[in-house]
């Protein structure tokens, strides 16, 4: 187990996935719970990768979401719903995945929804250099249907009780001042009835840490903690601030 910087994360994440030799595009998965930190951390993978002057291609689960009303058919606070509903999984492997992977002609689709019109995205197909890396953030990317089409495995791992937080501070931020108490309520019920039980279902079914190649500690934004499972090849992140 190791702790450091951000910057220290970053840079070593950064080499594990230098470390990872395919002949097709390396596709990463940046899983964890809403609110730990996943999409903040593939950003910051993405800028120190394109210093670098890797080609990298960003996105994200929230543009495979179904329509909002197949997202709510069991209702809108149902964790089965958000767990076997919210994503159109077959199209993210269509579209996305396995053209990027072994065998596949690079022409790819990062999206297929818009979420602000509830529409199908009409994103026009690009083609992938071999040495691209995709770095893709969400929810449930672990499950079986997803687990053996990614090339590296990173789970952003926070307490659920800190994600409640997190979010209440995000929804304030987005808004320029403290959520009031319908909105508080509103995300309070949201995390308590949909999505950690989404989460507690996701675990107790698809056990997504013992996949992971690495687990990121986010508790603490600034000083994270991580390892390395002990059945991944990778290298880059075996030693380092202990």
């Amino acid at each position: 187990m190791d702790q450091g910087t951000r910057g220290e994360l970053v840079s070593r994440l950064v080499e594990a996935i230098g470390s990872v030799s395919t002949a097709h595009p390396l596709r990463v998965a940046v899983d964890g719970p809403p609110a730990s930190g996943k999409t903040t951390l593939a950003d910051e993978l993405a800028v120190a990768l394109r210093a670098q002057d890797r080609v990298v291609i960003r996105a994200s689960i929230d543009d495979f979401l179904r329509p909002r009303a197949e997202r709510y058919a069991r209702g809108r606070y149902s964790a089965e719903g958000c767990y076997f509903d919210a994503h159109d999984r077959a199209a993210l492997c269509r579209v996305l995945l396995d053209p990027l992977g072994p065998g596949g002609d690079l022409r790819f689709r990062h999206t297929v929804h818009d979420a602000d019109t509830d529409t199908p995205s009409c994103a026009p197909a690009a083609t992938a250099p071999a040495d691209a890396v995709l770095l893709f953030d969400g929810v449930f990317l672990l499950r079986p249907e997803l687990v053996d089409r990614w090339d590296l495995r990173v789970f952003v791992s926070v307490s659920f009780e800190r994600t409640v937080d997190r979010a209440k501070d995000r929804d304030a931020a987005l808004s320029g001042s403290p959520a009031d108490t319908a909105d508080a309520a509103e995300i309070e019920r949201s995390w308590r009835d949909r999505y950690i039980p989404a989460q507690q279902l996701y675990f107790g079914t698809a056990r997504p840490t013992d996949h992971a190649d690495v687990i990121v500690y986010n508790d603490q934004l600034h000083r994270p903690t991580w390892e390395v499972r002990p059945h991944s090849s990778i290298r880059g992140l075996r030693s380092g601030p202990g």
